[in-house]
C-alpha cells in the first residue's frame, strides 16, 4: 500500500541558545531521554527529513518546542528572543521550502509586540500562523489585555495552535502523583481548560473567524460536547455566548492527531467534530512519527474523510 500524503503540525524544533527555557519540560524527563530528543529537536536534515520520508509526511509545520520565550520573565528580553527564533527558523524552512513550514514564537508578554511578531512573520516570512505554549506567566489568553492579539490573528487569518505547559499553579488534586502532573494527564487538563476560558468567556464571538487548533485529539474537550451544552445552559453564571459552547467546535475550535493514535478516539472525534475539523499530527520528536503513520493509514476511515485528515484539511486552512 503506498503512503497516503501527509502534512503534520505539531513538530517541535530548538533555536539554539534556548534550552534554558526547556527547563520545566525536563523536570518530567529521564536525562538520558532529553539527550536524544534534544539530537532531533536541533537537526533539520538527516534525521528529521528521513523520518518524514519513511512515513509519507510531504511537509511539517515546524515550531519552537515550549515553552520557549514565554518562559522569559524580562518582556524587552523575550520580544528580542522571540524574532530571534522566528528569523532562524525562516532561515532552515528557506533550505527546505517544500518540506518545511513555520509557526511563530511568540512574546505574549507583551500582547501588542505579540500581535506585531505574528504580523511579520506571516507577511514577512511566510509563516502559517503561532504556537502558544498556554498561559504567560499566569496571565492567560482570555484576559482582554489579548484581544488586540486576536483582532491581529482574525485579521491574517491564521490559526493560533495552542500547546500545553505547566499549570501556572501546581494541579492540587495530582499532589504527591508527579506521574500525574505532565503530560500524561495535567498538561491535558490545563490546555482543554485554556480553551475553555477563551470560548466561555466570549472571545469567538468578538473574533468570529478566529481558528484555535488543540493537539492531541482536543484535549478530550470533543466528547464532552453535549455536556458544555447541557450543564452551561443550567449554570450559566451570567455568561452568555451567542452559540452553544458545542457549536464552536468545529467552527473556531479545530484539533489535531497529536500523541493520540487511537483509532477509536479518531472515529469519536471526527463523529463529533466533523471530517473538515480534525487534522494529523506527530508531536515530533516527543511522540513515534512511525506510530503516527501506521495509525492514520489504518485507521478505519473512508478514502476521501482520511485524505482529509491527512492533508486536505491542513492545505485548505493554512493555504498550503
Amino acid at each position: 500500500m503506498a503512503k497516503i500524503k501527509k502534512i503534520a503540525l505539531e513538530e517541535h524544533f530548538m533555536t539554539p541558545g534556548f534550552q534554558s527555557y526547556s527547563k520545566s519540560y525536563q523536570q518530567h524527563l529521564e536525562p538520558h531521554v532529553f539527550e536524544q530528543l534534544a539530537q532531533a529537536l536541533t537537526d533539520f536534515d538527516e534525521i528529521r527529513l528521513g523520518e518524514m520520508d519513511r512515513a509519507g509526511i510531504d511537509m511539517v509545520i515546524l515550531s519552537q518546542t515550549g515553552p520557549g520565550v514565554q518562559a522569559e520573565l524580562d518582556t524587552p528580553t523575550a520580544i528580542v528572543r522571540a524574532r530571534e527564533s522566528n528569523d532562524f527558523l525562516a532561515e532552515q524552512v528557506s533550505r527546505h521550502p517544500t518540506r518545511y513550514a513555520g509557526f511563530a514564537c511568540l512574546p505574549m508578554q507583551d500582547p501588542n509586540a505579540a500581535a506585531n511578531e505574528l504580523e511579520r512573520t506571516v507577511t514577512q516570512l511566510g509563516f502559517k500562523g503561532a504556537m502558544v505554549n498556554g498561559h504567560t506567566n499566569g496571565v492567560y489568553l482570555d484576559d482582554p489585555s489579548y484581544d488586540v492579539f486576536w483582532e491581529k490573528m482574525q485579521a491574517l487569518d491564521v490559526p493560533l495552535y495552542l500547546h500545553p505547559t505547566d499549570p501556572s499553579q501546581p494541579l492540587i488534586a495530582a499532589e504527591g502523583h508527579p506521574e500525574l502532573a505532565g503530560a500524561t494527564w495535567g498538561w491535558g487538563v490545563e490546555t482543554g481548560t485554556h480553551a475553555l476560558r477563551i470560548l466561555f468567556s466570549g472571545v469567538f464571538d468578538r473574533f468570529p473567524k478566529l481558528k484555535l487548533i488543540l493537539g492531541h485529539m482536543g484535549e478530550a474537550l470533543p466528547f464532552l460536547r453535549w455536556r458544555f451544552d447541557s450543564r452551561f445552559e443550567a449554570y450559566p453564571h451570567g455568561i452568555k455566548l451567542q452559540k452553544r459552547p458545542s457549536e464552536y467546535f468545529g467552527s473556531n475550535i479545530l484539533i489535531t492527531t497529536s500523541g493520540v493514535c487511537s483509532p477509536a478516539a479518531l472515529v469519536g472525534a471526527i463523529a463529533e467534530m466533523g471530517a473538515e475539523s480534525v487534522m494529523f499530527s506527530v508531536d515530533f520528536p516527543y511522540e513515534s512519527t512511525d506510530v503516527a503513520a501506521e495509525f492514520i493509514e489504518n485507521a478505519p476511515l473512508d478514502e476521501e474523510t482520511r485524505n482529509l485528515v491527512c492533508h486536505g484539511n491542513a492545505e485548505r486552512i493554512f493555504k498550503l
